[in-house]
C-alpha cells in the first residue's frame, strides 16, 4: 500500500529528551504527533509545545496523558488519539527509564549490583521498557496491520551498555527489546509494517544520565541526533526496510538519507 497521506504517528516519553526531539523533528517535518507521557510530565510537556510554537509546528501536536506500564492507559490513549486524528500510521517507543523517580530524585548511584535494586523498583523498570513498548505496540498494531501500513520504531540502546557492569535493570530490560524488534518485524512480514530499533549510539544528554555521573554534557550524545533518523524511519521513503537498527550517531544529515541509513544501519538483533 502506497503511504497515507497527512501522516499521524505516537510519540510515548515525548516531554522530554529523546523524546521531545524526535516529537519537534516529526512535526516540523509535517506528521501530526500524538506525544504521549505521564501527567506528572505536564510541565515538561508545556515546555516542548513552547519549543514547537516557536518552529510554528505546535498545532500538529497534541499532548496525551498515558502511563505505558497500564494496558488500560494505552488503549484508552490510544483511541484518543485515532478520534482526534482520524488513523495512527506509526508508533515511536521511546518512553523508558533506568531507575523509578523516587530512585532518580533521591540522587541514589544508578549502577550498582543487580542484588541491590528492590524487587518493585525492578519490576518498575521491566514494566515500563519491555511491559509498556510491548503495550503500546499491541494497542496499534492491528489498525496498522488492517490499512496496510505502518511504522514501529522502537528506542534501544548500545550493545556495551546492555551488557555492561551494573547496569540492570535497564541493560536487561534495552536486550529484551532489541529481541522484540528482531521478533516483531518477522511477525509483521508482508503486511505494510515495519519494525526497526532506534538508537542514539551512546550516553545521552538526557536526565537519565545524572550530572555527577557526566558533568560536561557536551560529551554526551545529544538529543537532536535522533532528528534526522527518526523523520526517515517514519516516511514512505522507509518503504520496505525492516529488523534493522540504526545509530544515531553514526547518522550523517549530509548524505541522502538513504545512504545515511545504509551507513549507520544494521541488523537488529546479535
Amino acid at each position: 500500500m502506497p503511504a497515507p497521506a497527512n501522516l499521524a504517528v505516537i510519540v510515548t516519553g515525548a516531554a522530554r529528551g529523546m523524546g521531545r526531539a524526535m516529537t519537534l523533528a516529526l512535526a516540523g517535518a509535517g506528521v501530526r504527533v500524538a506525544a504521549f507521557d505521564l501527567a506528572s510530565s505536564g510541565d515538561a510537556m508545556a515546555e516542548m509545545l513552547d519549543a514547537a510554537r516557536q518552529q510554528g509546528s505546535h498545532e500538529r501536536i497534541v499532548p496525551f496523558e498515558c502511563d505505558i506500564s497500564r494496558w488500560s492507559d494505552c488503549q484508552a490513549a490510544v483511541q484518543a488519539a485515532v478520534s482526534r486524528f482520524g488513523a495512527i500510521h506509526g508508533l515511536v517507543n521511546n518512553a523508558g527509564i533506568a531507575v523509578t523517580d523516587e530512585e532518580l530524585a533521591s540522587g541514589r548511584a544508578r549502577l550498582r549490583p543487580f542484588y541491590k535494586h528492590e524487587a518493585d523498583d525492578w519490576r518498575r523498570v521491566i514494566d515500563v521498557n519491555v511491559n509498556g513498548s510491548f503495550q503500546m505496540a499491541k494497542a496499534v498494531a492491528p489498525m496498522l496491520v488492517a490499512q496496510g501500513w505502518g511504522r514501529i520504531v522502537v528506542v534501544t540502546t548500545s550493545f556495551f551498555t546492555m551488557l555492561a557492569e551494573g547496569f540492570s535493570p535497564y541493560g536487561p530490560s534495552k536486550a529484551a527489546l532489541e529481541a522484540a524488534v528482531a521478533v516483531w518485524s518477522k511477525d509483521l512480514k508482508d503486511t505494510g509494517v515495519t519494525v526497526n530499533a532506534l538508537v542514539p549510539g551512546g550516553p545521552g544528554n538526557t536526565r537519565m544520565v545524572p550530572v555527577s555521573e557526566m558533568p560536561d554534557r557536551a560529551k554526551l550524545v545529544q538529543p537532536e541526533t535522533m532528528m534526522a533518523p527518526i523523520v526517515w524511519l517514519m516516511s514512505a521513503a522507509s518503504d520496505g526496510v525492516t529488523g534493522r537498527r540504526f545509530v544515531a550517531a553514526q547518522w550523517d544529515p549530509k548524505l541522502p538519507p538513504a545512504e545515511a541509513a545504509e551507513k549507520a544501519g544494521a541488523q537488529a538483533g546479535w
